[in-house]
This record gives C-alpha cells, structure tokens and sequence, in this order.
C-alpha cells in the first residue's frame, strides 16, 4: 500500500507554530482592552462630569439670588447712580401665564431641539466643532438653553473647552433636577434684554408699555426674541435698525419651523418700532451715566450684563454742580424754540476741564429718557464754529498771520469759478479786512480766501493735531465754513477748543477715573499722555484773543457771563431744502470756554424736512451756554487764560490800584427802557468792572453786576426814579479791587409824546420816523455754513496778487470797516502777514459799508432775518 504524502502545511514535532493565528489572537486581545479602557474612561468621565455639575449646582443653588449693582460715583467715591440691573428691573411670570408663541419662538431660535436633547445637543456640538476647527478657535457657541441657564446663573461668557466642560455637566444636572418647562421657566425670568431689563415680562413692559403677555403681537414676539443674542446690538431702543434685522432673521425661523405664516412674516417684519414706545423712567444723570457704562465697556472689554452685574464701582470725573445746572436748564421749554408740532426741537451739551480732558457733565438730549439717543456724540454739520479749527488756527500756527492781518473780503471765486463763498448779511464786500474783525462777525469770505492761502492741507493736518480726522471728502475749501461729509460730535468740539484754552495741550476727553471690582480691587485707572502739545501756546493765544472778541462785541454776545472771561465761536448750517423759505437753519452751535471750563452747545432736529427746521439763530445756543456755565461756574476760584512769555508785556500793565476810572457816562435809554453805562477800559490782562448802584429801595451803594467791557446795561429799573452809579475795576488775579470812579445819576422817566391835533378837520399826517431801537438783546447775524448735501467745491483756485492791480478810487488801500453793527478797531494801523499780498477784489461794491453805532439797529435786525438764507452763505453756481 503505497505512503501518503506529507502535508506541507502542518510541521512535525521539531517545526514552528503557525503564526497568522497567533498574530489574530494578540491583535483582539489588544483591540478588547483598548474598547474596554476606553469604555470604562468614557465612564469615568461621565461620572466626573455628572459629579462636577451636580457639585456646581449644589454648591450655588442660591444663585438664584439678585446679583450684584454696579455703583457710579463722584470722584470722592459719593453714588450719584445705582445700576440694578438684576432687582429692581425684573417683575417674574410662571411658565403657565407665558404664551404658547413665546415659548415657540424662543425654542425656535435658540434651541430648536430643546425638548428633545438631555440639557446638550450632541448634533449642535458637532456642528460647532466643525466651525471651531475651520476657525482655530471658540467662535461657535452651540449653547442649549439650559446650556445658558447654566451659564447665567453659575459661570461667566468665556468662550474656552474648560468653561463649555463646566456649563454642560450643570445643564446635565439641571435636566435631571427640573423639567424642561421649569428651565424654560427660569430662562425666561434670568435672561437679560438690555437696558437694564432682567425677564421676559420686565422687558415687553420696558420696551412696549405691554404688562399682559398675551397681549403681544407677533412682531413684538420675534423683538424680544431677536435680543438675547446681542443685548447691547439688538435692542430696539438704542439700536431700532439692527434689532429690526435681526427681527427678520427671527420671523424667517418661525416661518421655516411652521409656527407662523408668509402673511403673519411680512406683516409683522415691516412693523417700525419708535422708541417713544418705551415706558422709561426719569433717571437723574441718565445722559452722563450712559456715557460712562460706554466707556468702561470699551476699556474693560467686558459685556454690558457683565459689567452692570459684577459689582464694580466706578468712579467718574463729573461736576454734580454742572450737570443738575445742565438738566435744570434743559428742562425748561423757554430755552428752545418752539416746534410746529409734538415733534420738538433737541439739543446736546458737554462741558470739559481743559486742563485734564475730564467730563464734566453732559446732556444728551430734552427728556433723554424717551429717545436714548446720546446726542453729544451724534455727528453733526459745525458751521462757523469749525473756522478756529480748520481756517484761522492753522494760519496762525504758521507764523505768517496774527490777528491784526489783513485778510480780503471780496467777490472771489474757486474751483474756476464754481465756489463763490458769499454773506448771508447781504453787506457788500469790503475788502481787506483784520483778520479779528473778520472771526468777530464772522463773514464767510475771509475765513475761505485764507484757507486757500494756507492751503487746504494745512488746515486738515491742524484738525487732526485737535483730535478731529477729516475724511479723504473733505479736501476742499468748503472745510473753512464747516461743510464736512460726516460733521462733528459735540464732545469732538469741546475737546479740539479746549486745546485753545489750555495753552495748546489737547488732553483725552474722559469721563472715568478709575474702576473698582466687587473687592474693591482697582481693574482700571485713567493715564494721561505726557506729550500733549499738539500746536504753539502762541497759536492758543492769537485764537483765545480772536474768540474773546467774538463774544464781547460779535455774534457771541448771548454767551457773556458776568465776572468771567468768556471766548468762543457761533455756528450754523443753511436749510437747503428745494422749496423752503431760506430764513432757517440745520443746525446752530456755541463752542467756548472760560480760563476754568471748556463747552459745547448744539441745536437742532434728529432729522430735518420742511417743517422741522430751526428758525433763529445761533444766538440762542450761545445764551443756553451762558445760562449753564453762569450756574456751574458759581463759588468756584476765576483763573486766568495761559499767556505765553513772547506774549508778554515787557513792563507790567498798570493795575486797579494805579488806574481809576473817571470817565463814567450814564444815561437812560426810553426805547431799550434801561440805562446805559459807559466808561474807558482799564489796561491789563483779565480785568473786570464792578458796577454799584445806588436808588429806589437801595438806601446805600450796592454792587449791580460784574463786566468783562467797559459798559453795562442796567434793565434792573423803576420808573420815575433817580439812580446813582461808580465802577471799580477789580483783578481777578490779585483779588485787588480798584478805586471808586467818578459818579454819574441818570433819572428814569415815563414821559410820553402827545398825540398832534387835527387841523381843518382833515386827519393828521403821520410821519415815518427810523426804527433805531431794535432788540437789545439782538446780535450780529452769524454766517450759515454750506449745506453738507450740496456738491463739494475742488481743490482751489488762488486770486491774482495784490500788486497785479493798483488800488482804484473805490478801493481802499487799508483795513475797511466790517459791516453794520461790527466793531473797528481804533488807534491801530494792521499790518498784513508777511509775504501775503492783499489781492484786490475782482467786483467792487458800489456803496461803502455801514459803520458802527446805533443808528444801525435797524440794519442789524435786517441781518438777522437775513442770514439763514442759503443763496447768500453756500458754494454757489453762478
């Protein structure tokens, strides 16, 4: 029988195993532990998870408690406001009384598979991961609503895998301890809605004026929903476009999810909210409280619900004194004119101290409260309140020009022939003109012909060193009269003039001190720059000197305080609406400053149409800022502007003590009804006059008042009465008080002129005699500036030279006289800048200007009602 074959693949006692089956065993063996270690760590972590959220959330149930008040304080640490944000502004509401669409439209939005996860959603982590690792950071949040319940009541809003670890296993641990209708419950209670709002009820009251939540509207729904992703970006009453956006975005959802319909979508989508809507409550400082929650949020860089929830003390930089000053006068309706219908006309103030930069007070607007819209940094057109900044500065800062310069005030065109700069005064021109003449009426030509003289540039570059960047649009000559695309904020404003008044040192506007956590560690403190002089202390001198004269013989006067020394410049923007009266202003401005404060005043609509439009002038802005400054500066110590060394007399002027007064004229004026005192002025800087008057019920001599110019107007009087007056000068400086002038006593009288008899029985004539009486409170018309809508002007076209044509018979070869109701500077021949001809103007005016004096009341008031008119003040084509 024949042998089988050996089987090749089995070996014999001596051969090697098989290894192929080994190798298999050892791999399972392998892949048996890892699954079960990975396993068991899987559930170690889970418990980890589960134990540390069960930890967090027992440790902090009472986490449900009030947060924390963010406190505002004076810098001496005394409240002034009370941020409770977290207590006093929510009111609760029980799942049972929340309407089914509420619930549907927040699951709808921020956790569409809320009653079907645990506490977290698997699928949205997933695809916030993907996010995450395309972004190569926490740019996702993927947060569950009990995900950011969790968050609201235990954790903060980082962003980090150790704080979303944290927020899930308490949400794990929420789910297991409450149902989802009572997690919904609280959500909706702890939720912050912006403003101060804590609450799903809080927020349609505050918001709406609505208590009962089934009384919502769909629209109203989906605002309210739009808001927890931004409380600060999407709430409608700071911000009604940006929540109306993102209303839309809502309403898409609960279309898409079918809880509403295409009809309900649109209908409630084109819904506008007015922020009149809002039921809010006067708050004291509301305006400067805002200002400061801004502020620290930009440099803190935390939330607002952060911020007002932490506990923090902030202590701020305000004048309790300035600012209830401030609210008490923008109360009062007689301070502004009054609107054609419910629509009023608004306003905005900041006052500054120079010295520092810091914030004094501020108004946002009349009954701030109804329109949240913190109007000291609107953006607005500045008008002749921007000549200083761009025109007369700059020139000054060259070293070319000083204010007794001459400068042309003539038929002048740029931009071949395009820009012809005109006076709404309807005064011909008059030629060369001192440069403190020209600011002092504030005529149009002159402040444009040396812009173009100095080059646009220059005057950019100057704004820009007073914190005010101009835009690529604004290279043109159109800047001198204030015509920019974008405007200015009025703290813009106070901070480049109070750079005039500090010498020329521009200090950061600022209105927080320091910030203070809930442990009373310091988180913030403000720096001041040490480098901070941005132009020549000569150049804040020439400016202070130029704006001084606007206020105390221009279309300043309203702005005089009495005792202080008072600079400044008006301002306004022409109507340029197609098809309404020119007699109207934009916008009417008054930026000055005292040696102690800095100010900003502006007027006008949020939005201007033919009916709301401002009628007067900016007179009325300089008399608010008077009125404000008069009671914020009240009890504090009078300084003194900086004067620089080259500035300086070489021997000092004489003194109160060493110059009497002895020429005080007084007589009673029966038009004005007042009696009107004159007398030389004293030589020295910053003296004042105090005036005593003596008569009626005051037995004995009694101070009357304090002038910064030798003159005064007494309307304090009696008729039929006999008074008697001396001045003193008196040194602020020194606190020396002069001596006693010579005496003057004016009698008050109530004579009438009887009326002529008829003769021959025929009716009398009546004879039309000059109105020489005018307003004695009227000013100087100021020059309305270029509407900002109307095409800008290019770059600029120089005149001819002076010595290109020899002065004519009509043309004067010096300085004419300013027009009517302006003042001519005596005893001084002005010398123009070196090396700037005077150019001759291409059209001579056919009559001579008007010169001052009283008889030219009648032609003031004429100004006045004229200077609004756009045909007179704008770039024009001819």
């Amino acid at each position: 029988m024949a042998q089988s074959a050996p089987n090749p693949s089995r070996k014999g006692k001596g051969g090697k195993p098989p290894r192929k089956r080994g190798r298999g065993k050892v791999a399972l063996i392998w892949f048996i532990c890892i699954a079960v270690l990975a396993v068991l760590a899987a559930a170690v972590a889970y418990l980890l998870v589960i134990l540390n959220g069960e930890r967090v959330l027992s440790a902090n149930i009472n986490k449900l408690n009030l947060d924390r008040s963010t406190i505002i304080a004076d810098a001496d640490g005394k409240q002034i406001s009370k941020i409770s944000i977290t207590g006093g502004n929510r009111e609760y509401v029980y799942y049972k009384d929340i309407p089914k669409q509420v619930v549907d439209a927040f699951v709808a939005t921020e956790d569409k598979r809320f009653f079907e996860h645990g506490g977290v959603d698997l699928f949205g982590i997933g695809r916030a991961l993907v996010k995450d690792v395309v972004a190569r950071s926490m740019v996702e949040g993927a947060s569950t609503i009990t995900q950011q319940l969790a968050r609201n009541l235990f954790l903060n809003a980082d962003k980090t895998w150790f704080r979303k670890g944290t927020e899930a296993s308490i949400a794990l641990a929420l789910e297991r301890h409450k149902s989802k209708e009572e997690i919904l419950e609280l959500y909706l209670n702890r939720i912050y809605f912006g403003n101060g709002q804590y609450g799903i009820k809080t927020a349609a009251k505050f918001y709406f004026g609505v208590g009962d939540l089934d009384q919502l509207k769909t629209w109203q729904i989906a605002t309210l929903a739009a808001i927890p992703k931004g409380p600060s970006i999407y709430n409608p009453y700071k911000h009604p476009d940006n929540s109306m956006e993102r209303r839309a975005v809502i309403l898409r959802l609960m279309t898409d999810q079918g809880l509403i319909t295409e009809e309900e979508r649109a209908e409630a989508a084109a819904v506008v909210y007015k922020p009149s809507m809002a039921m809010t409550n006067t708050s004291k400082f509301a305006s400067y409280s805002d200002y400061v929650i801004d502020e620290a949020l930009d440099k803190l860089g935390l939330t607002e619900e952060e911020l007002l929830s932490g506990g923090y003390t902030i202590f701020t930089t305000i004048d309790t004194q300035a600012q209830t000053a401030m609210e008490s006068e923008f109360a009062k309706d007689a301070n502004f004119e009054k609107s054609v219908d419910d629509t009023p006309i608004q306003g905005a103030m900041v006052i500054m101290d120079q010295h520092d930069g810091s914030l004094k007070a501020m108004v946002g607007g009349r009954d701030y409260q109804k329109s949240g819209l913190n109007r000291v940094e609107s953006r607005r057109q500045p008008g002749s309140s921007f000549k200083p900044i761009v025109s007369y500065g700059p020139a000054l800062e060259t070293g070319n020009f000083t204010p007794d310069s001459i400068l042309r005030d003539d038929k002048i065109c740029y931009n071949n022939g395009k820009y012809c700069p005109k006076d709404s005064n309807k005064n011909a021109y008059v030629g060369a003109i001192a440069m403190k003449d020209a600011i002092r009426n504030s005529i149009n030509q002159p402040a444009v012909w040396l812009l173009n003289e100095i080059g646009v540039s220059t005057g950019v570059k100057f704004a820009g060193k007073l914190g005010i960047e101009l835009d690529k649009e604004d290279r043109n000559l159109a800047i001198a009269l204030g015509g920019l695309t974008r405007g200015v904020t009025p703290v813009q404003m106070a901070r480049a003039y109070s750079t005039f008044a500090n010498g020329g040192k521009l200090q950061d506007a600022h209105a927080i001190l320091k910030v203070t956590d809930a442990s009373g560690k310091t988180v913030y403190s403000f720096k001041q720059d040490k480098d901070n002089q941005v132009i020549k202390s000569m150049t804040a001198y020439y400016v202070t000197e130029l704006m001084k004269g606007v206020v105390s013989g221009g279309t300043g006067k309203s702005a005089q305080i009495s005792g202080r020394t008072v600079a400044g410049k008006t301002g306004t923007t022409q109507l340029g609406i197609s098809g309404v009266s020119s007699g109207g202003n934009r916008d009417v401005w008054f930026v000055g400053y005292t040696p102690e404060y800095t100010a900003a005043v502006w007027m006008g609509y949020d939005k201007t149409d033919t009916k709301h439009f401002v009628k007067n002038s900016s007179g009325q802005a300089a008399k608010l800022f008077s009125k404000i400054m008069t009671k914020a500066l009240e009890g504090k110590a009078k300084q003194a502007f900086p004067v620089p060394e080259q500035a300086q007399e070489p021997t000092p002027p004489p003194t109160p003590q060493t110059e009497a007064i002895t020429d005080l004229t007084g007589e009673y004026d029966t038009e004005q009804v007042a009696v009107e005192l004159g007398w030389s002025e004293v030589a020295g800087d910053g003296i004042t006059y105090k005036i005593y008057r003596q008569g009626g019920e005051d037995k004995a001599f009694k101070q009357l008042a304090e002038s910064v110019t030798p003159s005064y107007e007494d309307l304090s009087i009696l008729p039929d009465t006999t008074y008697t007056y001396y001045v003193r000068p008196y040194d602020a400086a020194t606190n020396t008080e002069g001596a006693e002038s010579n005496r003057v006593t004016v009698q008050v009288t109530t004579a009438f002129e009887p009326t002529p008899e008829p003769t021959d029985g025929l009716p009398p004539v009546e004879t039309e005699s000059p109105d020489i009486g005018g307003d004695p409170g009227r000013q100087p018309p100021e020059e309305p500036s270029p509407d900002p809508n109307q095409p800008k002007p290019g770059e600029s076209q120089s005149p001819p030279p002076a010595s290109s044509k020899p002065p004519g018979p009509s043309q004067p070869s010096g300085p004419a006289q300013p027009p009517a109701g302006s003042e001519q500077p005596a005893g001084t021949t002005p010398q123009g800048g070196p090396g700037k001809a005077a150019t001759p103007p291409s059209e001579q005016p056919s009559g001579k200007p008007t010169g001052p004096g009283r008889q030219t009341a009648n032609n003031n008031k004429s100004n006045d009602n004229n200077q609004a008119d756009p045909m007179n003040q704008t770039p024009t084509t001819p």
